[in-house]
């Protein structure tokens, strides 16, 4: 037997930055050429970032992308460079460019389109037609396909593994979320049985937006044996040798002194959600152009969690805690909230709300003569932060990051322009209960109370009036979370919640309360997505709606 040497070039490329995209895949490809490898896979769309959305709708936009691939394939040589661009002349396409020897030798479009979730690319693209063509790589007759090709059983690589393919390469922009990588596995899995040849998975790795792309590529061998596979969030050249039948025209590459076929261990799941937090957030801060965040340190859990994922992302002295007590803030909150910035080694400023307070109130007095105190006077409170994060950012240059979870999302539990204003959502997709078992897990791994412990024990609660609790307003996490999930993200109505077994008034409180919130989460910064259906791009109903199901 002979071995196939192939490069999986993981990448971390940032939307519309073509020329940046084109100088990290060229910097690759000339490690791969010196690495003696036969060939190197780029992921999906690794000329232009994914997804590129309606940029692929400027016609200057297509044709850059089309003029950075032939620059790659002019500079390629002995190792064919496999890589993912926007093409098209008649309508846009998905497309992978393979070049070698100085030429673009070939060029496939994507055939399966992904329509769901978060994909919207029959929006954007044309599926490709025609048969198979298969790539002579080093005597080796390799096919090509992109993401969603491999997901469809009997699809474009059994029409490969049909004309002759020995080995698939599969390049891809597969977003993270929770169980993902078990998943990809199980189907990479199922194509090999179905076709019986090799499969080479080349990952995107990087925040976008919403989305976080862990890379984790890897190379099955024809009888689905991991037998390499890149470590997640990080970028990485992992290269791998695959064995293929005998012949004359491939020769054993060179010994080289880099590991080849590296089985990267991977990480526990909470440590790997974490991971996935802090580089989406470092991302996002990084590639829309800032350095810094300021952050609402409160001394309530929420806001701690997005501290430490900030300062591990961000190093310590790009994040900037500020505590904003009111009248009602406990000493204790003050207390923990200063103990938490040393902890990380953070710096903070106190800047205490009531002058403002007082004088909205005062302000307000005239309209609100004869009322009751109420919500409209806590929220001026919470209005007030939101301002003052808003005016230390454009004096500093700051990204205010929020510090919202999904259960409070879920339910309209926050104050627009208030803790919802700012630029970044961390922990828009935690609910309250994950947030308390990932700040422990990020204590548990420092060996010490980053977080402190007063943190994780005392009662939740936004302090916006005399001894206040979340568990006033709403059920105890405990029981929110397991209802807000399954409706949230189980799509059940609240007939069915009540078929199994939830109390009937607290199902039609709870879910009145998700759908009358829609017009909020419209309103909310992005965050980053880890479960398979988010707030935003995975889950988009109608904020006007009166359909309530059976409650």
């Amino acid at each position: 037997m002979a071995k196939l040497r192939v490069a999986l070039c993981q990448i971390n490329s940032v939307v519309g930055d073509i020329d940046a995209n084109t100088k990290r895949i060229l910097s690759a490809l000339a490690a791969t050429e010196e690495a003696g490898c036969h060939a190197a896979v780029f992921p999906e769309l690794a000329v232009t970032g994914y997804p590129p959305e309606d940029l692929v709708l400027k016609r200057r936009f297509v044709q850059d992308s089309r003029a950075a691939m032939e620059h790659i394939a002019a500079r390629s040589g002995s190792c064919a460079a496999v890589v993912g661009f926007v093409d098209g002349a008649d309508g846009c396409q998905n497309a992978a460019g393979v070049a070698a020897h100085g030429r673009l030798e070939g060029v496939y479009h994507k055939r399966e389109l992904p329509n769901y979730g978060v994909f919207d690319e029959r929006r954007y693209f044309l599926p490709g037609t025609g048969d198979p063509v298969l790539h002579d790589m080093a005597g080796v007759a390799v096919g090509v396909s992109i993401c969603e090709d491999a997901w469809v059983s009997g699809g474009p690589m059994s029409q490969m593994a049909a004309a002759g393919a020995e080995v698939i390469f599969n390049l891809n922009a597969s977003p993270y979320h929770v169980g993902k990588l078990n998943q990809r596995l199980r189907v990479l899995r199922q194509r090999v049985s179905e076709t019986g040849c090799a499969v080479a998975y080349a990952n995107l790795v990087g925040g976008q937006d919403e989305l976080v792309f862990d890379g984790a590529s890897l190379m099955l061998d024809a009888d689905g044996r991991v037998i390499a596979q890149a470590p997640p969030f990080r970028e990485h050249l992992l290269i791998a040798e695959v064995e293929v039948a005998d012949r004359p025209e491939l020769s054993s590459p060179p010994a080289i002194p880099q590991e080849i076929n590296k089985v990267d261990p991977g990480l526990d799941e909470l440590h790997e959600q974490y991971e996935a937090l802090v580089l989406a957030t470092r991302d996002y801060v990084h590639k829309n152009g800032f350095t810094d965040v300021g952050i609402g340190v409160s001394g309530g859990i929420d806001s701690s969690l997005v501290a430490a994922i900030a300062t591990d992302a961000l190093g310590a002295d790009h994040v900037h805690g500020v505590l904003m007590p009111s009248r009602y803030s406990s000493d204790h909150s003050v207390a923990d909230a200063e103990a938490l910035c040393r902890n990380l080694g953070i710096d903070h400023r106190v800047i205490p709300v009531e002058p403002g307070h007082q004088a909205f109130l005062n302000m307000l007095a005239p309209s609100f003569d004869g009322l009751d105190p109420d919500l409209a006077e806590e929220n001026v409170q919470s209005r007030i932060r939101g301002t003052l994060l808003m005016a230390l950012s454009n004096k500093f240059g700051w990204l205010i990051l929020t510090t919202g979870n999904k259960s409070e999302s879920a339910v309209g539990y926050s104050t627009l322009y208030g803790d919802t204003a700012g630029a970044y959502a961390v922990i828009k997709d935690l609910w309250k209960l994950q947030v308390y078992a990932f700040a422990r897990h990020r204590n548990q791994r420092a060996g010490r109370d980053l977080i402190p412990e007063n943190v994780l024990v005392k009662p939740p609660s936004a302090e916006l009036r005399p001894d206040q609790r979340d568990d006033q307003s709403l059920p105890p996490y405990e029981v929110l979370d397991p209802l807000l999930e399954a409706y949230v993200e189980g799509d059940l109505t609240p007939a069915d919640l009540c078929g199994q077994g939830y109390d009937p008034d607290l199902v039609s409180r709870i879910t009145g309360l998700v759908d009358r919130a829609e017009y909020k989460r419209r309103q909310n910064p992005p965050g980053v997505r880890i479960t398979a259906k988010a707030f935003g791009r995975d889950r988009r109903l109608p904020i006007t709606n009166r359909y309530r199901g059976g409650d």
